[in-house]
């Protein structure tokens, strides 16, 4: 393996890279795109694109790809050839400006909500500057929006870059009234992701694994996660085979992979980057996703990225670290030491008290998925219910600024461990409350409440949008004060007074935050079905209109997609639950309780005296469980059938109330019965075999 210095970003069409292929005015444009968002013209581009189409080629690469995020979720892309005709009809490879730019992939193919019809096809893949080209195999990927023929972003990514043009304005603005000069203020993100790795032959063993990417059934097993011995805990040889090649693979790609370690669960685990602008974050994270699950495969291994892939045992999330920063590199986010530091600090810091809690709504809808919400809410991840963590230090700081009181100075809380050897360190001012949907860490918040499998293209369009929101209207008030520091100390007082229910320091899972909350105000939205009509309130849609992310057409559609999400996945694993209970788990307990009933009648022929207790115990329940199992797929195949003439939200309400609940009741009778049966009867692998089979 060379060396890191060597090997990072080897396959990406760096600046390094550009810096040494591009003429030395073509490059300034190209930087200036890339650090202030200006337009690039035809010929930079023209120019752009055979160095870019040179260096690929130069690397193997016979094709290009338009790489886009549209609404499904994951990535898309559709390989076309360097290959081309010269004058002479020679072959020779080609690759211009306007291919580039523009690619055109066939727009109803994919999830629209509305925009596009079957028959309305086009759409329009565009290069996105901002974000470096790369080769993967023989093929140069090329970052790119999304659109619709007329227009509409049908993808993730162009609403990001929107969010972060409408906060890097209103940021620059506010920054400005305090005598800070920046061309460009970026979200910065930091995602860490957790997963499961199985062994691949188990996993081929279960349907709804394949099908799904989760256990619809399973007993728990007699050992998971209660010695907590997994978390941080000795990485075996297997798995320390598939971080390395992992790393090394996502290092070649410019993604600073930084740490790794067992998660909580058995077989679960975590890897965590470096900080990169939102966007290169967004499409890092797409990466990381797609390539953790080819490694995997290479070392005969699935890698799940489902939120609960078992149940009983900690789900996996994605937290996505965020924080704010000036082109000059000043983290508007750290806690200063003069007092123009500290006015930036604490203002930002109110404008995103402001935002959490105007658009709690949002930042919920954000997570929504069927799979997501089978995993928040338990003790281990945060509540449903959205707010924020602060700490007691910056709490006290922001109640004495808006009560007009003082406070008197802290003392440094120096840590002592009692051991000559280890030396003392000043302890961090906030501690890290793991149950805080949206905790500040020391110059960053994290929001937990992501999926394993979410993109975080969308937390991040609501985060940054509604942060812009509320420094517009503290730009307003700035712009038109005569008196620059009370305006600020009016801002801080004012807007912490109307938001700071949002701010909640305790224990997060505890029965008595809900009822608190309930009294303060905040929202309990426990599914998909229960938040979603919140997108549409009308707050929400003046939002973002005003800040320029989304149009009315937009919010529709992604409402819509959302819903129609929900209903089909919830449908997909309803359906592998009937197919499964019928061709494999009734036939298995009908042929146990045979071979039970054969047993009893054999101790008969040869003349045992025997109560059998065990024998008819177990039949007798066996017969209870299929029996209700059966009434429970009649009712819902009945319910399946009812639901398919619904449409909307409605029917995923009704999948919701309804058949959600069927399908709790039918896998709880299964699992009963897998505990009842013994192991070589049962068809599929035990959770036992599924968490510790690595």
């Amino acid at each position: 393996m060379a060396g890191m210095d060597e090997l990072f970003g080897i396959d990406v069409f760096s600046k390094k890279v550009m810096k040494t292929m591009l003429s030395a005015e073509v490059f300034k444009k190209v930087e200036e795109t890339m650090n202030e968002g200006k337009k690039l013209d035809r010929e930079i581009s023209d120019a752009v694109a055979s160095a870019m189409k040179n260096w690929a080629v130069s690397k193997g690469a016979t094709h290009y790809t338009h790489w886009f995020q549209p609404m499904t979720g994951i990535t898309a892309e559709k390989h076309d050839g360097f290959i081309a005709f010269s004058s002479g009809g020679n072959v020779i490879m080609d690759f211009s400006g306007k291919e580039l730019i523009k690619g055109e992939p066939d727009a109803s193919s994919f999830p629209s909500g509305g925009l596009r019809s079957t028959f309305e096809a086009r759409g329009y893949t565009v290069w996105d500057p901002t974000s470096y080209a790369f080769v993967k195999g023989k093929i140069l990927y090329i970052p790119t929006a999304f659109c619709a023929f007329s227009g509409e972003a049908i993808d993730k990514k162009t609403p990001l870059l929107r969010s972060m043009d409408a906060l890097s304005k209103q940021a620059v603005r506010v920054l400005d009234t305090l005598g800070i000069k920046t061309r460009r203020v970026l979200p910065m993100v930091g995602v860490e992701q957790e997963y499961f790795l199985i062994d691949k032959e188990v996993y081929k063993k279960r349907k709804d694994l394949i099908i799904c990417g989760r256990t619809l059934f399973g007993a728990p097993s007699p050992k998971d996660q209660q010695l907590d011995d997994h978390y941080f805990g000795m990485i075996k040889p297997r798995i320390q085979s598939f971080m390395e090649e992992l790393n090394e693979t996502l290092w070649r790609l410019g993604i600073p992979a930084k740490t790794e370690h067992n998660e909580v669960a058995p077989s679960q685990h975590e890897l965590a980057p470096i900080y990169e602008s939102c966007n290169i974050a967004a499409d890092h994270n797409q990466l990381t996703m797609e390539i953790m699950q080819k490694v995997a495969d290479k070392h005969g291994l699935v890698c799940l990225l489902n939120e609960k892939p078992f149940a009983g045992v900690n789900g996996s999330g994605k937290h996505n670290n965020w924080s704010l920063a000036t082109d000059s590199g000043l983290n508007l986010l750290s806690p200063g030491k003069t007092e123009q530091e500290n006015l930036v600090f604490y203002l930002f810091l109110t404008a995103i008290i402001k935002a959490v809690d105007e658009f709690q709504d949002l930042l919920r809808i954000s997570v929504a998925t069927s799979t997501n919400d089978n995993r928040l809410g338990g003790s281990e991840a945060p509540p449903v219910i959205v707010s924020m963590f602060l700490g007691e230090e910056l709490t006290e700081v922001l109640d004495a600024i808006a009560s007009d009181t003082s406070l008197n100075e802290r003392k440094k809380n120096v840590m002592k461990f009692g051991v000559t050897s280890i030396p003392e360190f000043v302890k961090d001012s906030t501690d890290r409350n793991r149950t805080s949907p949206f905790a500040f860490t020391g110059n960053k918040f994290e929001f937990r409440m992501l999926g394993s499998q979410n993109s975080i293209s969308c937390t991040n369009i609501m985060l940054n949008s509604a942060v812009a929101y509320a420094l517009s209207s503290f730009a307003d008030r700035l712009e038109k004060a005569s008196d620059i520091s009370s305006c600020v100390h009016e801002i801080i007082k004012t807007e912490y007074n109307n938001h700071k229910r949002i701010i909640f320091n305790g224990n997060g899972y505890g029965d008595e935050w809900v009822k608190e909350a309930k009294n303060r105000g905040l929202l309990n939205l426990p599914s998909t079905p229960d938040c979603l009509p919140y997108l549409r309130e009308e707050k929400n849609i003046k939002m973002f209109l005003e800040t320029g992310v989304l149009s009315s057409a937009e919010i529709d559609a992604r409402y819509n997609i959302q819903l129609e999400n929900y209903s089909k996945s919830m449908l997909i694993e309803a359906a592998t639950m009937l197919d499964m209970t019928k061709k494999e788990y009734l036939p298995a307990i009908c042929k146990y309780q045979k071979e039970l009933v054969e047993n009893l009648k054999l101790k008969k022929d040869i003349g045992i005296d025997s109560k059998s207790k065990y024998e008819i115990a177990v039949i007798t329940k066996l017969d209870e469980l299929s029996s209700i199992t059966y009434e429970v797929i009649e009712e819902l195949e009945k319910d399946i059938v009812i639901v398919k003439n619904i449409e909307g939200y409605d029917k995923a309400r009704y999948i919701s109330d309804v058949i959600k609940v069927l399908m709790n009741k039918l896998r709880e009778n299964i699992d009963k019965a897998e505990v009842l049966c013994k192991e070589e009867a049962w068809p599929l692998p035990s959770y036992s075999t599924l968490l510790f089979s690595v």
